[in-house]
């Protein structure tokens, strides 16, 4: 038996994955091929290290037509500048007043803004060292993952992945629902 694929709605052509300061090209690859796995299709680098680079094509694995449309700005202020909520992704704990939520929350935020027509945008930062404190100041809400704490590590593709599938099914339940 075959089952029907789900539709994914429009609204999420209004989020984008930001990557900031990129140093491995191979992490811009597997960004998009996470991205594309889930539906989600607009890609942002900011100042990457190298690109374009085989192995950007490589790790892409059939994502290449997101690869063709990835923009790329100077900074993260460009990134973010018509967007009207942005999460700011870390792992490390920090002592910064900035409202936290988790993943699962934050997905449901980002899509209730987004099936309003608003621009959403999920910032990762540098893999050796994540996002400046300046750089999450200028987000609305520092974004974190549920992991294991005596060994949280995650790269940023699976960093990636595991937003955009929570992002996903966010969606296919909101449509769920709509349709009952």
């Amino acid at each position: 038996m075959t089952s029907a694929k789900p539709e994914l709605p429009d609204y999420l052509g209004n989020i984008r994955i930001i990557l900031t300061r990129t140093s491995h090209p191979a992490n811009i690859g597997s960004a998009a091929r996470a991205m594309k796995t889930m539906g989600l299709n607009k890609l942002v680098l900011v100042a990457p290290k190298t690109y374009p680079h085989p192995d950007i094509d490589a790790l892409a694995a059939g994502a290449q037509d997101l690869i063709e449309k990835i923009e790329i700005v100077d900074t993260l202020e460009q990134a973010i500048q018509d967007c009207h909520l942005v999460f700011g992704t870390s792992a490390r704990s920090r002592t910064i007043p900035w409202p936290l939520l988790d993943v699962r929350p934050a997905a449901k935020e980002a899509l209730q803004a987004a099936t309003q027509q608003q621009n959403i945008a999920i910032v990762f930062g540098r893999e050796d060292r994540g996002l400046t404190n300046e750089e999450l100041a200028l987000a609305n809400y520092h974004l974190t993952i549920p992991v294991n704490p005596e060994y949280g590590v995650l790269n940023v593709a699976q960093a990636i992945q595991v937003i955009c599938y929570e992002l996903r099914m966010a969606a296919l339940e909101q449509n769920t629902q709509q349709m009952t």
